[in-house]
C-alpha cells in the first residue's frame, strides 16, 4: 500500500504562521505581562514563550532520531521507548524547570531569533525530505508530551511544534493574544 501525499507546502506555511504569529505576540506583550502567571502551568508569560519555542527545538532534534530509528528493526526503536517512558518523571522535573532557566538566556529579546533559526531549519529540512523519507516512521515515547503518539511519521513530527505551540498558546495571559 502506498503514502498518502505529504503537502509539504502546507506543512512549511504552518511552520511560518507560528513564526509570525509569535513575534505578533512578542511586538504586543505589555512590560507588565512578562512575569504575569499563565494558565495551568506554573511558568510566567515569558517562561511559556520559551517553552513553545523549545517545541521548536525539540522538533529539530527529533529528525535525525527517526532518520536513524526508522531504518532499525521496530524492536530497537519499542525498547528504546520503554526505557524514555520510564523515565518521564525526570523528563518532566527536566522539562519545567529548563523552560525556566532557558527564558533568562533566550528571554523576550533573544527568543524571536531563536524562533527564526528553528523554524528556518526545519522548514530546509522538509524541503530536502524524500518522499521515501516521509514514510518512515519510529516509536515515540507517548508518555512525553500529549502530541507524542506512540509511532511517529516524519510528517508528524513536522506537525508536532505547531500542535505544541497552538496548545500552550492558550494558555498565555497576555493582552495580545487573539483566536488564531
Amino acid at each position: 500500500m502506498s503514502q498518502p501525499k505529504i503537502d509539504r507546502e502546507q506543512l512549511v506555511a504552518d511552520l511560518e504562521r507560528a513564526r509570525i504569529d509569535f513575534h505578533q505576540l512578542l511586538d504586543t506583550t505589555a512590560d507588565g505581562e512578562w512575569n504575569a502567571p499563565t494558565n495551568g502551568t506554573r511558568w510566567t508569560n515569558e517562561e511559556l514563550l520559551f517553552h513553545m519555542v523549545f517545541g521548536y527545538m525539540i522538533a529539530q532534534k527529533l529528525l535525525p532520531l527517526l532518520r536513524i530509528f526508522g531504518r532499525l528493526p521496530t524492536g530497537v526503536g519499542r525498547s528504546y521507548v520503554r526505557f524514555l517512558n520510564t523515565a518521564t518523571t525526570p523528563f518532566d522535573v527536566i522539562n519545567f524547570y529548563g523552560s525556566r532557566v532557558a527564558a533568562r538566556i533566550y528571554n523576550r529579546r533573544r527568543m524571536g531569533a531563536k524562533l527564526d533559526r528553528a523554524i528556518a531549519s526545519l522548514q530546509r529540512s522538509l524541503r530536502r525530505d524524500s518522499e521515501a523519507d516521509f514514510g518512515r516512521g519510529m516509536p515515540y515515547p507517548d508518555r512525553w508530551d500529549p502530541y507524542f503518539h506512540n509511532y511517529m511519521t516524519l510528517a508528524d513530527i513536522y506537525r508536532y511544534p505547531g500542535q505544541h505551540y497552538d496548545h500552550h498558546r492558550k494558555q498565555l495571559t497576555v493582552t495580545g493574544v487573539h483566536e488564531l
